[in-house]
This record gives structure tokens, C-alpha cells and sequence, in this order.
């Protein structure tokens, strides 16, 4: 009679190896929320040293000029750094889990809510740093300012274009049958506050 053989151990399967593909967005979650971190850090410190400098001549108009300018460039800053965080925290509720401790509107449902999020920062940063640039500009040629508020511009249409349209084409009927055929939502069910059909 022979011995019994062991049972076989299951082979993991392709879904649960590539379950592990998470643990690379933690690479881009962690340099995300370094780099911010940073950034924040950097924007405190360098803030600090400003009104150092500034104190000694506090009353003067060149001092007032100096720290608009520094308080312009520290919003950027501080624009460029909460991008970054809510990038961080986006990657990880898309990819990974659900973050308790964090406020309602850093919640993200989708990439396109991450996408949503994060054109209005930019939008805000741009204007920002065109104003940053406007307050430094003293003579020079106009056609200069002109031709960079013009950039500027153009960028914010294009991403207010972009963010007008984005909401739609999420709800277009052949992206909701496809949302249907992948199991995502279920048939027949509408959306809170919409009309019954």
C-alpha cells in the first residue's frame, strides 16, 4: 500500500500576483508625500528667515515689496505642495485603501475626481505665479507680460475647457453601458436625485 501524498498546495493565481502590483503605488504614495512634506517644510523655514531678514527695516517700502513677493512665491509653494499631497492620498485610496483620517473633500472616488482636484490647483497656481510675476515686473517691454499673462491664459481656458467637458463624457451613455458590462454599477439604477425614467 502506498503512502499518501501530500496534498497539493494551490497555485496562486494571476489576479492575486498581480494584487501585488499595489505595493508599487506605495513608491509613488511615499516620494508624493516626501516631496510635499518637504516643500512645506522648506516654505516654513524660508518664511521665517524673510521676516528675519525684513525685521531691521520693517517700516520701509522696499521691505513691504519684498514680503508681498515672498508671500506670492510661498502660495505657489504651498499650491505645488498640496498638489502633491493630494496626489498622494489619491494614489493611495485609488489603489490601495480607504484613508480614515482625512477630510470629506480629500476623499477620491475615481481618477477623475484625482484629475478634477488637481486641475483646480493648478489653475490657482498659474494665476498665482503670473501674479508673482506681474508684482517682480517694473519696466522692461510690455509685450514680455503681455505675451506671458496670454500663455497663462490659454492654459487655464484649455484646462476650464477640459474640466467642463471631463464631468460629461463620464456620464455619456456608452461609458455607463460599459461601467454596466464591467460589473461597476448595475442596471436600471439611477443616480440620487435623478429622475426615475
Amino acid at each position: 500500500m502506498s503512502a499518501p501524498q501530500p496534498p497539493k498546495r494551490p497555485r496562486r493565481s494571476v489576479d492575486s500576483s498581480l494584487g501585488l502590483t499595489r505595493l508599487i503605488v506605495e513608491f509613488g504614495v511615499l516620494s508624493s508625500f516626501l516631496f510635499s512634506l518637504v516643500l512645506f517644510v522648506n516654505g516654513t523655514i524660508r518664511t521665517v528667515a524673510l521676516i528675519w531678514a525684513e525685521l531691521p527695516h520693517f517700516a520701509g517700502a522696499a521691505a513691504g515689496k519684498e514680503l508681498l513677493i515672498g508671500a506670492i512665491e510661498q502660495t505657489d509653494n504651498l499650491l505645488i505642495a498640496t498638489a502633491l499631497l493630494i496626489i498622494s492620498i489619491g494614489m493611495q485610496e485609488l489603489f490601495v485603501g480607504r484613508i480614515g483620517n482625512v477630510p470629506a473633500w480629500l476623499h477620491i472616488a475615481s481618477f477623475d475626481d484625482l484629475k478634477q482636484k488637481l486641475l483646480g490647483i493648478v489653475v490657482v497656481a498659474l494665476a498665482v505665479k503670473f501674479f508673482s510675476v506681474a508684482v517682480k515686473w517694473e519696466s522692461g517691454p510690455s509685450l514680455d507680460i503681455l505675451t506671458f499673462g496670454a500663455a497663462v491664459a490659454a492654459v487655464m481656458l484649455a484646462i476650464g475647457a477640459y474640466s467642463y467637458i471631463l464631468p460629461r463624457l463620464s456620464h455619456h451613455p456608452s461609458a455607463e453601458a460599459a461601467q454596466t458590462e464591467l460589473g461597476l454599477t448595475e442596471p436600471g439604477l439611477t443616480e440620487p436625485g435623478s429622475p426615475n425614467p
